[in-house]
């Protein structure tokens, strides 16, 4: 009964968390993770046959969790924004400075970089998706800023960023449909060879043979 509590709670989470969105949303149940350290993978659920499509964004109901890579007919690959490939458009809520939050390899750090050190940003400020580039959705929670490096050396800031998503724990994420978010399929690449047109043998009962 414990159990079912809680998870009626996180479902009443997520579903509240739409109110975020313009777009439309699916509820995709946690399969498994990657077994590999060096990737920052998660599995859920949902396929092709639901409508899932690659590039499509992933959220919990706290902040971004990554975005689709890999489906099958009822399951998906889904790559976590703190996996090392990955990089989201981002901007400081307070005021508006834009950034690429980039993951570290690490589920509780992103790092933003090149930002030069008279950059308005400090500790405590939330970072939100920007919206740019069109595949996730702009204004949703993607972390918060704990951390501010910068030696000197460096002409640049790296401002470390925990994520906002419940990246080890979440176990009911939503799907989100934004056309701008799909991947475009790759067109077939055309023949190289040309087809040449073909010459119906003869039929003529009555040619000479030679």
């Amino acid at each position: 009964m414990a159990a079912l509590m809680a998870e009626n709670a996180r479902l009443k989470e997520l579903l509240n968390s739409t109110e975020l969105l313009d777009d439309s949303a699916l509820v995709a149940e946690l399969l498994g993770v990657s077994e590999d350290p060096r990737r920052q993978e998660i599995r859920i659920h949902r396929g092709r046959a639901d409508g899932v499509f690659e590039g499509q964004p992933v959220l919990d109901a706290f902040g971004l969790v990554g975005t689709v890579i890999e489906i099958s007919e009822h399951t998906a690959r889904v790559l976590l924004i703190t996996d090392t490939s990955n990089a989201v458009p981002v901007q400081v809520n307070r005021n508006g400075v834009r950034g690429i939050a980039e993951g570290s390899g690490h589920l509780d750090e992103l790092y933003i970089r090149n930002l030069v050190p008279t950059t308005d940003i400090k500790e405590g400020d939330p970072i939100v998706s920007s919206g740019l580039g069109g595949r996730y959705p702009p204004g949703y929670p993607v972390g918060e800023v704990v951390r501010i490096e910068y030696d000197g050396a460096d002409s640049f800031l790296r401002v470390v960023v925990r994520p906002s998503a419940h990246l080890d724990r979440s176990q009911q994420l939503l799907l989100v449909f934004r056309a701008e978010a799909q991947i475009p399929s790759a067109a077939p690449a055309p023949s190289a060879t040309p087809t040449m047109p073909t010459t119906p043998a003869s039929t003529d009962k009555d040619a000479t043979q030679p």
